[in-house]
């Protein structure tokens, strides 16, 4: 042991390390597989949930005032359930009957805050110069004569009809509100049970930002188990045909699944430590799992291959584990600390959830570089291994790719370098058409029922993305209700902004029906005493608590709600930015006005989406660039070291921009996802040439080099091809995600074993060390 010491381990940490692993095998694989099991038991605290609000940061202010408006007037959002027949009359007594007894269920689960629809609703009438108050659906069962009439009050009364009704009169709508701070996972599967059950035969639609809040966590963890299992699959399957011995690839598996395992379990521990948001496992993190898998068994193959080579050179287990650990220690120890470093980028990220993404992932993968550097290790002391066995006595496939590969690099290196360098600009202009989007209808295949479900609320109804105004001042002053009325006509002229409302609204519907309906009176009235008037005269009959979600109690704060469909990227800024300088015009400038709802939010996120991709490419870059110049000690290597994830990352994005293929809140991480898996590449080359130069003649240093390293960089990313799982994907753009990353793996490894080749050849004089440790 101490001349194999001596021999392959000049350094007493990591003479240390190889010793725990060759001395003492079964010690270090407990201690590896308790530490594991220690991080693994958090998954019980680990909790799935994808509340976009939960992404914003808590100062921003278009957050704050939802916050603020949530305490004043109960949670706003809202689930939508649309029933009817397409292309028919909704307004039968059957209809009428099942909104009756749906309305009564979600009324009467403990769930349900509020439901507003015809059966739940007020109506105004004149009585004799006074206003009388009365249900507007009086019992469940009704005559046609009395559904008509129901029919005709609405057709009065526009502004109400658009809440309740589809636009073609086909669908009748309910609007579930939950009570504020509830589980939206156990909310919505509530609403949906009670709604199935009772409307059976009716054709559902379900909406509104609380509903998808609530479905996503179940359909993300349906989707994690299916892309893993997938991913798995895949990597085995192409581990198998390389490695061609199952126990090596177990041995490479478990290091993977242990990794996983501990890294969720810290996502749990992490929740249940801070209690914090950014732990939670939302729609971003799907591709998490994937990434971690690639990555840990990134460290498994370097291991593997590099065994085999040796025990196939020495025929001594104990030496070849020595001299592949010693030859290892260092280039997976830095590219842990270099793809940490890339991941750590997110955590400068203002989105919530991309905060914790990062800081997880980076734990994963320590993990996975201490169970790489002593568990796997340990696992092959082990083992028996036949030198004479076709795994190990023979090339495979890949082996024999890369000496072909290795010799028309190195034998044109100008043309290669040339050849990659125009692909790169041909990615470049590409990035000009990268597009922003979060219109989350467009997360999901076209055909899927939710797409489905999205698309028809955003044609028969009158929209379910809601925009809110909150105002400070004297709700019954005329000049003020006729300011609300001016702003809500100006939303109202966006195509797709379909309604509005606010307390103004029921002032004029109040002012019409003492007037003894006259619709010429549908106006605010000209003194605050008389606006005061009427709701004193409401409550006579009526309830002032049937305002609570417009105006609060002393009349000192309003809200303006306007409901709009899908919108894109461009229609969502034009309607903020246009809305906003309305505002700034119309009301004075003393008066403390909030401006949010989703669509203010939508635009705020695509804002920080920009500012913090740009950011964390950038960051990425330069912190790796500077740790590799100070391990490596050169500033050209560092150099070096960023210039394939460069190219990888300009020509993904740039192929994102041909491709259409827009920039989300989940696609957003895709830049330290290239940068994070593909440093791996570059670094093992790099460490490899500088071990090499100072024992290896300079004619052959290069060919040596992509020897050694080719291969199980090769296999690295052939296995990775684990990221192709993610097309399976039930998400859209975790789909993009992984056929972007298919061909970042392709286009990073290529890239290191070709671009940086080309140039390392090329510099070689300057590169070369010699005599140094």
């Amino acid at each position: 042991m101490n001349k194999i010491e001596s021999k392959y381990s000049d350094h007493p940490i990591r003479r240390w390390i190889i010793r725990q692993s060759l001395d003492h095998p079964k010690r270090t694989i407990v201690s590896a597989l308790i530490f594991t099991f220690i991080l693994a038991s958090g998954l019980q605290f680990f909790t799935i949930d994808d509340d976009m609000l939960k992404m914003m940061p808590e100062d921003l202010p278009s957050r704050m005032s939802w916050d603020d408006i949530q305490d004043e007037f109960g949670s706003t959002e809202v689930v939508f359930i649309a029933f009817g027949h397409e292309g028919k009359d909704s307004f039968h007594t059957d209809a009428l009957a099942k909104m009756w007894d749906l309305s009564e269920a979600l009324e009467a689960s403990q769930w349900v805050d509020e439901v507003t629809s015809i059966s739940t609703s007020t109506r105004m009438d004149s009585f004799d110069g006074f206003m009388e108050i009365d249900d507007l659906q009086l019992d469940r069962d009704l005559s046609q004569d009395e559904v008509e009439a129901i029919r005709s009050y609405l057709d009065k009364n526009e502004n109400i009809k658009k809440q309740l009704v589809s636009r073609d009169g086909d669908y009748l709508v309910a609007m579930v509100q939950p009570f504020d701070s509830i589980e939206m996972v156990g909310f919505v599967a509530e609403i949906k049970s009670i709604s199935d059950a009772l409307l059976k035969g009716y054709d559902i639609h379900y909406g509104g930002q609380a509903y998808f809040t609530g479905i996503f966590p179940p359909l993300i963890r349906e989707d994690v188990k299916g892309l893993m299992a997938t991913g798995m699959f895949i990597m085995i399957i192409i581990l198998l045909l390389n490695l061609r011995n199952w126990t090596a690839v177990g041995m490479v598996i478990t290091v993977i699944i242990l990794s996983l395992g501990a890294m969720m379990g810290f996502m749990g521990w992490m929740v249940h430590l801070t209690g914090s948001g950014k732990f939670l496992f939302t729609l971003a993190n799907t591709s998490m799992p994937i990434i971690l898998l690639t990555i840990a068994n990134s460290d498994g193959v370097h291991v593997m291959t590099k065994f085999f080579k040796e025990f196939r050179l020495f025929n001594h287990k104990r030496r070849a584990i020595a001299s592949t650990m010693d030859s290892l220690l260092i280039p997976i120890f830095l590219t842990s600390i270099t793809t940490v470093a890339a991941f750590s980028a997110m955590t400068t990220s203002p989105l919530e959830p991309l905060i914790g993404y990062g800081i997880t992932i980076s734990a994963g993968i320590l993990i996975a570089w201490i169970l790489s550097s002593t568990l796997l290790p340990s696992l092959i002391n082990l083992k028996s291994w036949d030198a004479n066995a076709k795994a190990i006595a023979t090339k495979s496939v890949f082996e024999k790719a890369i000496d072909k590969l290795g010799k028309v690099v190195l034998t044109h290196p100008k043309y290669v370098f040339s050849s990659g360098l125009l692909i790169v600009i041909i990615g470049v202009f590409g990035l000009f058409k990268v597009s922003v989007d979060v219109d989350l209808s467009t997360f999901f295949k076209k055909g899927t029922e939710l797409r489905n479900s999205m698309e028809f609320l955003g044609e028969k109804m009158n929209g379910t993305i809601d925009l809110r105004v909150r105002l400070e001042g004297d709700m019954k002053d005329p000049e003020t209700l006729e300011n609300m009325t001016k702003l809500q006509n100006r939303l109202e002229e966006f195509p797709k902004v379909r309604t509005s409302y606010s307390i103004a609204n029921v002032v004029k519907q109040m002012h019409r029906t003492v007037m003894d309906d006259d619709p010429a009176y549908e106006t605010i009235p000209e003194s605050r005493e008389k606006v005061n008037n009427l709701f004193t005269m409401y409550s006579m009959s009526g309830d002032p608590e049937d305002f609570s979600t417009m105006v609060d109690y002393d009349y000192s704060v309003g809200l303006v709600t306007a409901f709009s469909t899908n919108l894109s990227t461009q229609e969502t800024f034009k309607i903020t930015e246009a809305t906003q300088r309305f505002m700034d015009s119309i009301f004075p400038s003393n008066m403390p006005i909030n401006f949010t709802g989703m669509i203010v939010i939508t635009r705020d996120l695509i804002n920080l989406l920009i500012e913090s991709t740009i950011f964390s490419i950038m960051f990425s870059l330069i912190i790796i660039g500077v740790i590799a110049s100070l391990f490596f000690r050169r500033i050209l290597w560092g150099i070096l070291a960023v210039i394939p994830l460069t190219s990888a990352v300009l020509i993904n994005f740039g192929f994102m921009g041909y491709f259409g293929i827009e920039l989300s809140h989940v696609t957003a991480i895709l830049s330290s996802i290239i940068i994070g898996v593909g440093v791996d590449f570059a670094v093992h080359y790099i460490a490899q040439f500088r071990r090499l130069s100072r024992t290896i003649s300079e004619d052959t240093l290069s060919r040596e080099v992509v020897d050694d390293v080719g291969y199980p960089i090769i296999l690295d990313a052939a296995s990775n091809m684990g990221f192709g799982a993610l097309l399976f994907s039930a998400f859209v753009p975790i789909q993009y995600i992984g056929g972007l990353m298919v061909f970042a793996m392709v286009s990073t490894s290529l890239g290191t074993l070709t671009v940086l080749t080309a140039l390392a050849e090329l510099l070689k004089k300057r590169l070369i060390e010699r005599n140094s440790k």
